[in-house]
């Protein structure tokens, strides 16, 4: 094997140890990312426990990864947000609301998924 391909593969492991390593920063330090990330594997074990569809899972597993993922995001807008104006500002804010504003609405929808999915297999 060349040495090139050993660097290469270096490379790719430090790469996944910076996004793990932002992950486990996100999972320490914001109680909203706790939260959803406790109602996935609520949603996880419902999945199991009533036998998800295929498509049920993907719609369940998109929703989720989606809502994660924004959580992430806005984790990242509120840090810049503070770093570039420590100080209040009144458009700082309205940025940092907007973006919780979109973690609000994929929750919502997940919520709406849910209630599709698994309302039915209750009744």
């Amino acid at each position: 094997m060349s040495s090139g391909s050993n660097e290469t593969k270096k490379k790719k492991l430090i790469g996944f140890s910076f996004a793990f390593q932002g992950v486990w920063e996100v999972l320490k330090t914001e109680r909203n990312f706790r939260i959803h990330i406790t109602v996935s594997a609520i949603v996880v074990l419902a999945g199991f426990l009533f036998d998800l569809a295929a498509w049920e899972w993907v719609a369940v597993t998109t929703i989720m990864a989606m809502v994660i993922i924004l959580e992430m995001i806005n984790s990242v807008i509120e840090r810049i947000m503070d770093f570039l104006s420590p100080e209040h500002h009144p458009l700082v804010g309205e940025i940092k609301d907007i973006s919780a504003g979109a973690v609000l609405v994929a929750a919502l929808a997940s919520v709406i998924i849910a209630c599709i999915i698994f309302l039915p297999k209750l009744f």
